[in-house]
Parts: structure tokens; C-alpha cells; sequence
């Protein structure tokens, strides 16, 4: 008895009902909901008219355009954007550097996309665009340290040199919509074999050179020291035996007494046999007052 007026209410009403039916779905399907870690490019029959939540500098969290948005069911459709900062690898590659050596490199580089309009028409999408700045960011790097030498990766100047390859690698990435923030090299090893005995040869004849230069150095310093201190004692001397000239013989005698008695290369000790009275021994009767 139930199912016929439900059935008679559902022939008197269906237009009615389909038509709500599709004004829901309708509703539903214009409802989108993009996340703070994300920008939506919203394209409309294959072209991109707007972004929601798109990345702006200095923007703070919260307060960037994320959470529910609209748009015309079946004619806009989203492609998503990560808004958050990416990184791309680069497969171990063999460069030369300057001075000849060939490297083992391994590298990677982080990135954000600033400009999702341009990341979309000419990668598509975000692993498209990684894998288009892989060859880039290994054209860069090869580039870059094709003009400097492997010694220049092993001191603080290896700072510079990434920076000067990361501002190469993000001109090109800036065409695909993408900014590069940093590149950064994990390892940079020359390869097995012998390039690599014949790098530690150089190196260990550089350090045996750089270290006879030193004690060269050292030495011709300590001479110059020892002949300053030495004038300047003769210096002392002469200015006191002008003064006195008794002195003078009482530092010879002295002179004369520490190598007679007191040489240390003599076995078993120095014996002389002398009169008290002996006029060699007269520094030890003291010095008369005038």
C-alpha cells in the first residue's frame, strides 16, 4: 500500500527531482578545496585563467588564499601545484674540472615553483618539470666547474663555485616557472684507478714542497735571528770592556775555566794539577778594591 503513493510521487515529481539531482551534483563538482601546501592552475577548454592560492614571497601561513574555492562544473578543471620547496637529484655524472682531473659527481638541488601558469604550459605537471631541470642542473654543473680546478672543491672557495652554478642553473630554470634556492654537491670523487694514485702523487709531492719551503723558510730565519743576537751581544761586550777594561779579563779567564772544567764531552772528568799561587788561578783569589 506504501509503494504506490511513493510510486505516483515519484512520477508526478521526477522531472523535479532529476533537476535537483543535477543542481546538487552541479554544486558539488564546483566545489574545490586546495591546501595551504598546494596552488591550483584552474584551465578552462586546455588554457589556464586562473590560480588559486598562488605563491607569493613573504606571504605568511594562513593568510594566502587557501581552502575552499569555486569554479564552472565540466568546462575548469585543476591541475595541482606543490607550493612547497622541491629538490631534483642528478645522477652520478663524470666532469672535468679545469686542471684535467675527471669527478665523480653527485648532486642535488632544491627548488620552488613561482610561477605555476608557465610550469604548466611548458612541463605540465610537477614530475615533468623535475625531470626537465635533471638535465639542466647537470649542464650547469659541468659547466661551472669546467671552470675551476679540483683543489677549489676541497677549500671554503667551493662555496662560491656552487653559487655561481646555482645562479646559471635558476636563469634556466625561471623559463619553466621554477626558482632554484640551492645546489648543493654530496660527493666529488676522482675515479678508481689511476687517476686517482696519480692525484694523490701530486698532492703528496705538492705538501713535500709546500713543507721544504717552510723549514727552508725557518731556517734562514732562525740564522738571521742568531746573527742579530749574536752583534748585539758583540755589541754588549764591547761597550762593557770600554768601560772596564778588568773586565775584559776577568770574561776571558772566565771563558778559559768553563772549557778547562766544565767540558761536557770529557769522560770521566778534566784533572789539572796547579799551585794555588799560579797566576791562572788568580779570578778565583777575587779582585782587589781599588
Amino acid at each position: 500500500m506504501m509503494a504506490r503513493p511513493a510510486l505516483h510521487f515519484w512520477h508526478e515529481y521526477r522531472l523535479v527531482l532529476i533537476a535537483v539531482g543535477a543542481l546538487a551534483l552541479a554544486l558539488l563538482s564546483s566545489i574545490v578545496v586546495v591546501p595551504e601546501t598546494q596552488q591550483a592552475v584552474v584551465m578552462a577548454l586546455g588554457e589556464p585563467v586562473r590560480v588559486i592560492n598562488r605563491f607569493r614571497p613573504g606571504q605568511p601561513f594562513g593568510d594566502t588564499g587557501a581552502g575552499i574555492s569555486l569554479r564552472i562544473p565540466f568546462i575548469e578543471s585543476l591541475v595541482r601545484v606543490d607550493k612547497r620547496v622541491l629538490s631534483v637529484e642528478m645522477d652520478q655524472q663524470q666532469v672535468l674540472s679545469s686542471d684535467q682531473q675527471r669527478l665523480e659527481v653527485d648532486a642535488f638541488a632544491r627548488y620552488r615553483i613561482i610561477d605555476p601558469v608557465r610550469m604548466v604550459r611548458t612541463a605540465g605537471t610537477s614530475d615533468q618539470l623535475s625531470n626537465q631541470l635533471q638535465p639542466i642542473m647537470t649542464s650547469a654543473l659541468r659547466q661551472g666547474l669546467a671552470r675551476h680546478t679540483f683543489q677549489s672543491l676541497l677549500t671554503p672557495e667551493r662555496g662560491a663555485v656552487m653559487e655561481e652554478v646555482r645562479k646559471a642553473f635558476d636563469r634556466q630554470a625561471r623559463e619553466y616557472g621554477a626558482q632554484i634556492i640551492d645546489i648543493r654537491i654530496k660527493s666529488a670523487d676522482l675515479p678508481e684507478g689511476t687517476p686517482l694514485d696519480s692525484a694523490f702523487a701530486r698532492m703528496q709531492a705538492a705538501r713535500q714542497q709546500e713543507a721544504t719551503a717552510i723549514r727552508a723558510t725557518g731556517e734562514r730565519n732562525a740564522e738571521i735571528i742568531e746573527a742579530e743576537a749574536e752583534a748585539s751581544a758583540a755589541h754588549i761586550y764591547a761597550d762593557s770592556f770600554g768601560k772596564d777594561p778588568g773586565f775584559y779579563d776577568f770574561y776571558r779567564a772566565m771563558k778559559s775555566y768553563e772549557a778547562a772544567f766544565a767540558s761536557p764531552g770529557a769522560k770521566g772528568g778534566t784533572t789539572i794539577v796547579l799551585s794555588p799561587g799560579n797566576d791562572y788561578l788568580r779570578q778565583f783569589q777575587g779582585r782587589k778594591a781599588p
